[in-house]
């Protein structure tokens, strides 16, 4: 399997970028996340997975290891592929994705496009605990009052906001304040949406 690649940044689109190394041109498809992380035309080092199947061998890159070693979890679930798995973590961030997993938050998960209940619900179960040893307790944030960030998610909902949206703002209003409860918290969105 390739590692990884170290070399000069010769195109970049959001789904694959190439790279050439001492004179050899690798194409390499990527996630919109790694995408927003990667410089214009610099030397780059991006991890990478080797994909085999007997018609082609397709080498996906990722700026981080925990980024990788998330889509080799998801892939491992039976009914997502690799295509679906780019997916995710191009409509979610690695981060949101190990967040959703833990927390069992199946609608989160749903929200990418190509996933039905039931395969959401299987990557939940299938990777819980698993994401949980990959990615340390301690780089997740749980909400310990799990109700007051739902209602307020909801209430912003009924206001017209994009859930996922909302949900990041929320999320960050609790890691500075968790002890805030539904009213300041949707107060507090309300400002920064």
């Amino acid at each position: 399997m390739i590692h990884h690649l170290k070399g000069q940044l010769i195109e970049k689109n959001p789904t694959y970028v190439v790279i050439d190394c001492n004179g050899v041109g690798y194409t390499v498809h990527i996630s919109l996340h790694t995408y927003s992380l990667l410089p214009e035309g610099e030397a780059v080092n991006l991890f990478t997975y080797l994909h085999v199947k007997e018609d082609s061998h397709t080498l996906y890159g990722f700026m981080a290891k925990s980024e990788r070693e998330i889509f080799k979890l998801l892939i491992s679930v039976s009914g997502v592929g690799t295509s679906t798995a780019r997916m995710m973590l191009s409509s979610l961030n690695p981060a949101e994705v190990t967040e959703a997993i833990a927390k069992g938050d199946v609608p989160t998960i749903q929200s990418v496009k190509g996933i039905g209940a039931k395969t959401a619900q299987r990557v939940i179960l299938d990777l819980k605990d698993k994401v949980l040893k990959v990615m340390g307790d301690e780089e997740l944030f749980i909400s310990p009052n799990n109700t007051d960030k739902e209602e307020a998610l909801s209430a912003l909902e009924i206001l017209g906001y994009n859930r996922r949206q909302a949900g990041k703002v929320v999320d960050k209003i609790l890691k500075d304040e968790p002890d805030s409860k539904v009213e300041s918290i949707i107060k507090l969105a309300l400002k920064k949406l």
